[in-house]
């Protein structure tokens, strides 16, 4: 078994641009515009890529980000037209796996009630919108876009894990 260094991330990032992408999900701070919060996501992305996903890869490290370029086509495309988030997003590389973790909609709301109050909760974390975001992302899956794959995120937490192990060892990671 080969070890290799790795570097653990997600987006929206650390970096301000990621800063100021979490603070418009407050559902209190939330843009009436959402094209502008389309457009911060792309940013914070595109700095993200730059400052810590290249630098990672160019040292030879895996990189695990959790959320990226499919996760703004699904969420953004909820309130903008889907073709123009692809195209503000295209210039992010495309990762060599794409893993999404499928959860319905009544699990992923009961999950989100059980781990964050109400007054805490983020502008998509509501049934109806998780709805929608489960068919996204069903659709950007079926799609069959290079090194996307589906795992069944109702399993049990080591079900799910061992999928995913499974999952990098045949992709060669």
């Amino acid at each position: 078994m080969c070890i290799r260094d790795s570097l653990t991330t997600h987006q929206p990032s650390t970096r301000s641009l990621g800063i100021l992408a979490r603070g418009l999900l407050a559902r209190s701070e939330s843009p009436s515009n959402p094209h502008l919060h389309a457009l911060v996501f792309a940013a914070d992305r595109l700095d993200h890529v730059a400052e810590e996903i290249e630098p990672a890869l160019a040292r030879g490290e895996v990189v695990v980000c959790d959320r990226y370029v499919m996760s703004s086509w699904v969420y953004q495309a909820l309130n903008c037209d889907a073709a123009w988030v692809e195209a503000i997003n295209s210039r992010a590389p495309w990762p060599d796996a794409t893993f999404v973790l499928t959860v319905g909609a009544a699990e992923a709301s009961r999950r989100v009630h059980a781990r964050t109050p109400e007054h805490e909760r983020e502008i998509f974390e509501t049934e109806a919108i998780q709805r929608q975001v489960e068919a996204g992302y069903e659709a950007a899956v079926s799609r069959g876009l290079p090194g996307v794959q589906a795992i069944d995120g109702t399993q049990s937490i080591d079900d799910v894990t061992a999928a995913l192990v499974q999952a990098c060892i045949e992709i060669g990671l």
